[in-house]
């Protein structure tokens, strides 16, 4: 059956891969996602993407989702009190390792393995100590696809927000800003995968500008059928070669993230 674990989740690439490293591994048995939400805005935090996608998302994947509401303004004691009592409650019912997407951060896995010492769990990172070029294009070549929704602007043109996480994308990351993002240059949203039981449909809407950060508003559409695997952008659909349809309506009335 494998040894049971929660996978700490963003909704993005890298913790995608991580899951899907576990899964790959028979040694493994991931028993639910748990991500924290900015309760102001009802979004995951950091990344801006709505609770409605986060929780569409875990039924794509089949997964139990730990939601761990926080505030906008949050503290490191609240939030550091908020994750240990979720952690607290996996460790009561039985599960003793919470996987990352971490690659390289030593002062970021540092701290967390020190809070997970806390309620004796462990940390696992499939990801971590691994080149994030070739982490970046595997995901690609697995057949993983994600929209970018969050990007520092300090670092990397608002132009980048919204776009396919893709080679095309890869190629055009200016030199120093990592292909993971993993210093926090851009995050995503995976709206599709190998590991899924149905793609999403996702519409690219308003890009909104906040605290140093360009988000691209994201909604979701429908499911997709499973053959299906595209995401609407700016009111324009990406369709398998052949296949024409209309695009979704206007950008109209988006919520601001």
């Amino acid at each position: 059956m494998g040894t049971r674990i929660v996978v700490a989740w963003s909704g993005g690439k890298d913790s995608a891969l991580a899951l899907h490293r576990l899964q790959q591994s028979s040694a493994w048995k991931v028993e639910a996602l748990l991500t924290t939400v900015t309760e102001d805005y009802d979004r995951v935090s950091m990344h801006g993407v709505s609770r409605t996608l986060l929780e569409a998302q875990a039924q794509s994947l089949g997964l139990a989702l730990i939601q761990i509401n926080i505030p906008a303004d949050c503290s490191n004691e609240l939030y550091d009190e908020r994750m240990l009592a979720a952690m607290a409650e996996c460790r009561a019912r039985g599960i003793e390792h919470i996987a990352f997407g971490d690659i390289f951060l030593q002062d970021v896995r540092k701290y967390r393995e020190e809070r997970l010492a806390q309620v004796t769990m462990r940390g696992v990172f499939p990801l971590w100590g691994l080149d994030s070029g070739h982490l970046a294009r595997d995901f690609v070549c697995l057949g993983f696809r994600a929209v970018v929704a969050c990007v520092d602007v300090r670092v990397l043109d608002s132009s980048f927000a919204g776009r396919e996480f893709d080679e095309r994308f890869l190629a055009d990351l200016p030199p120093g800003v990592d292909p993971c993002g993993e210093n926090g240059e851009f995050h995503s949203f995976v709206y599709d995968g190998p590991n899924v039981r149905f793609p999403l449909m996702v519409e690219v809407g308003r890009r909104v500008e906040r605290a140093g950060f360009l988000f691209a508003d994201l909604r979701l559409r429908d499911r997709a059928h499973p053959r299906r695997r595209w995401i609407a952008t700016e009111g324009q659909a990406h369709l398998p070669a052949g296949r024409r349809e209309p695009g979704p309506p206007a950008d109209v009335g988006f919520p601001a993230v």
